[in-house]
């Protein structure tokens, strides 16, 4: 399957399918982890540069994420009588 392209300060930054697949939950887990690394100094410096290299990846999918969630929370309608529902999100 092709990459997807990130939008927004990484714009040229391809997610990789596996990153891709992940929950929101699991890419933040693992970014805290590459970030907690990064900041211990552990590695190589070409392993730092890779750990670097897949936490923006991680960060693009998050944000992505968070996105959509957002459209999603966007589209809950408050009715008559203080009543919520929700309409489907108009995602492009």
């Amino acid at each position: 399957m092709a990459k997807q392209k990130s939008q927004g300060a990484a714009a040229d930054t391809e997610i990789p399918e596996d990153i891709r697949a992940m929950s929101f939950e699991d890419a933040m887990s693992e970014l805290e982890d590459i970030v907690r690394g990064l900041e211990q100094g552990a590695g190589s410096l070409d392993q730092a540069i890779d750990a670097y290299s897949r936490g923006v990846a991680l960060k693009s999918h998050c944000e992505a994420r968070l996105k959509e969630a957002q459209l999603r929370v966007d589209k809950i309608v408050v009715g008559a009588g203080g009543s919520l529902s929700s309409e489907p999100a108009d995602q492009e």
